[in-house]
């Protein structure tokens, strides 16, 4: 195991971490895109703290690292998201004029902002595996169940008070939360289904919002323009 430090609120650091990794590692196979928290407060770079970390650092790391994954036998991109995707939307003037998927001080601005993220991560997989046609890499998003994570370890202390005792007794474990990951990372002959979306080791059918080409290509357009790469 090697340890790499990488920092997705920060663009500067993602750059970093795919230089080094670049220099010094020679294959990679797999790229698992986990990272992800609910939080208020801005990246380095002045985005939105859940649109930078959940989504743009990610977008960034996987551009930057796609063409060592395609020098693999079988490259895969995964991409953890959430159901709560189902309740996100991609305000882009929002992103142009904040930075942001959204703004406002109270929870449930952080959590809708939250979802929007997640959005995020189910669009990018879809115009990724449109642009990795003909190539030998996939990619998936995943809903890996409501897991018993430190995802909320930044929201406030009366937050914690009613969700911790809940996650306790309701929310999967790790091991159990890692097992649709797993799946899209290892599970043989599921290249066809490149660009879907799996919750409990399965493909789910996503919303009409979560599949429209125009808005996944616009998101790709914009993220490339916010991370200096057009």
């Amino acid at each position: 195991m090697i340890f790499m430090h990488l920092d997705l609120a920060s663009l500067r650091s993602v750059c970093c971490f795919a230089q080094t990794f670049l220099k010094t590692q020679t294959r990679l196979d797999l790229l698992i895109n986990n990272a992800g928290l609910v939080a208020d407060g801005r990246t380095e770079d002045g985005f939105g703290i859940e649109f930078g970390v959940n989504h743009l650092g990610h977008f960034l790391l996987t551009c930057l690292l796609l063409e060592r994954l395609k020098e693999a036998e079988r490259g895969r991109v995964v991409t953890l998201s959430s159901m709560a995707y189902r309740w996100g939307r991609v305000d882009f003037e929002a992103l142009v004029v904040n930075g942001d998927l959204g703004t406002g001080w109270f929870s449930w601005q952080f959590f809708r902002a939250y979802c929007s993220s997640k959005l995020c991560n189910v669009l990018f997989t879809h115009e990724l595996a449109k642009r990795l046609r003909g190539s030998n890499v996939t990619c998936y998003s995943v809903h890996p169940g409501i897991v018993r994570t430190d995802l909320s370890r930044h929201i406030s202390l009366w937050q914690k008070v009613f969700v911790e005792p809940v996650s306790r007794l309701l929310f999967l474990d790790p091991e159990a939360g890692a097992q649709t990951t797993l799946h899209c990372a290892l599970q043989e002959g599921i290249e066809p289904l490149s660009g879907c979306y799996f919750s409990c080791c399965a493909v789910q059918e996503v919303t009409p919002r979560a599949r429209d080409d125009a808005m996944a290509r616009k998101l790709w357009d914009v993220s490339e323009r916010l991370c200096g790469l057009s």
